[in-house]
């Protein structure tokens, strides 16, 4: 077909026409019409939130700041920005923030990325990754991993003069995994300074203070590198869609000329300041999530589950007919995420939720094993 009449979403560029959209965890209430389940019956274990809600805190910030929501926010955020270089010892110079953490990966292919690049990421890795990289007409080297972690020698060696950026998520979604810091900076030494090393801590909060990496007193002396954190997960705020990046200053330039003017309502801007402020609320949310961890370990366990042990809030199991069991926890109520688009066909990823939301996925789990068990012992007959 002749340009003059090619539709025009014909004219998008092939990369553009070739990514397959990012797909999130069911909603409640789709999975409600879908199976005619009552709403408020139903467990979202699908997409890493902090079960516990977000900080009273944070709530009360949000209620005074609906005030101004005739206003257009802060652009520069500025109360955010000095609230967190306070609290990461760091000038407000090297903060970019997102609307959310996937946004400052985003940003940092804009700024970095175009067709003909490289960017180089772990196989089982986060898969905004390739997604942000193919919109950009670069190019994606999956490094294979290592008992499904990143095998950073592995990825040392993809790096060529290609390469303009590699991802590095610790710990790692989906698979839970870790990298101690003294292994990750290694690696950050060893890369050319030329080539951007994206660090996604989104989940950093709940490792504990000593398996914490100190990624952000790094910064002085690699300054190609980004940290990348968010308040969706541990700060219990993903509706809010607000993560920041922090950086060499040169870095955070030229990652702020290619973000969104106002990319960060007031109201997730106010909610962040005052989830930062309340480390209770977040040693306490580490600490439930420790303990639900060793409760759905020991769940598994007992069902002779295989699972990757996690260091995030959340575990990777391998239920074999991974599709057929989520359709019967669907049924059950109960949202879980099948990952076969990170090419583990036969694994869930199930989000740590509360005592009693933990109790009762496992036990649906051991029923949905069970009558799938049933369903082929019958077939074979």
């Amino acid at each position: 077909m002749s340009a003059k009449h090619a539709a025009a979403h014909e004219r998008a560029p092939d990369y553009v026409r070739a990514i397959a959209p990012y797909v999130g965890g069911k909603p409640i209430e789709e999975v409600a019409r879908e199976l005619n389940l009552d709403v408020a019956s139903i467990i979202k274990l699908a997409s890493n939130e902090n079960p516990r809600g977000p900080s009273p805190k944070a709530l009360a910030a949000i209620a005074t700041a609906v005030s101004g929501l005739t206003r257009y926010p802060d652009g520069n955020a500025f109360a955010l920005k000095t609230a967190l270089a306070e609290h990461l010892r760091v000038g407000p110079e090297r903060i970019v923030l997102g609307n959310g953490s996937n946004d400052v990966l985003e940003l940092a292919t804009q700024a970095f990325l175009r067709p003909g690049d490289d960017a180089v990421y772990s196989r089982y890795a986060f898969v905004v990754y390739p997604l942000a990289t193919q919109a950009r007409g670069a190019r994606g080297v999956e490094v294979a991993d290592k008992d499904h972690a990143h095998d950073l020698d592995a990825m040392r060696a993809a790096i060529t003069p290609r390469t303009k950026i590699v991802f590095i998520a610790n710990p790692n979604n989906p698979t839970g995994t870790w990298l101690t810091g003294a292994a990750v900076e290694s690696f950050i030494a060893s890369v050319p300074r030329d080539v951007i090393v994206v660090l996604d801590e989104a989940y950093n909060e709940f490792l504990e203070p000593s398996e914490q990496s100190a990624a952000i007193d790094w910064l002085p002396r690699y300054s190609n590198l980004i940290v990348s954190r968010t308040f969706s997960k541990a700060y219990g705020l993903a509706a809010l869609r607000i993560g920041y990046g922090v950086m060499d200053p040169a870095v955070a330039d030229l990652m702020n000329r290619v973000r969104q003017p106002f990319n960060v309502n007031s109201l997730a801007q106010a909610a962040a300041v005052a989830a930062l402020g309340d480390t209770d609320y977040v040693a306490e949310s580490r600490r439930l999530n420790r303990e639900g961890l060793r409760q759905l370990e020991a769940g598994l366990d007992a069902l002779a589950v295989r699972y990757v042990r996690s260091h995030g809030n959340f575990i990777l199991i391998d239920v074999g007919d991974a599709a057929g069991v989520n359709l019967e926890l669907l049924r059950q109520g109960i949202i879980v995420r099948p990952v076969a688009n990170y090419g583990l066909p036969s694994f869930l990823r199930v989000t740590v939720g509360l005592p009693s939301e933990n109790t009762r996925f496992l036990a649906a789990l051991g029923q949905a094993i069970s009558h799938r068990q049933g369903g082929n012992a019958r077939a074979h007959r």
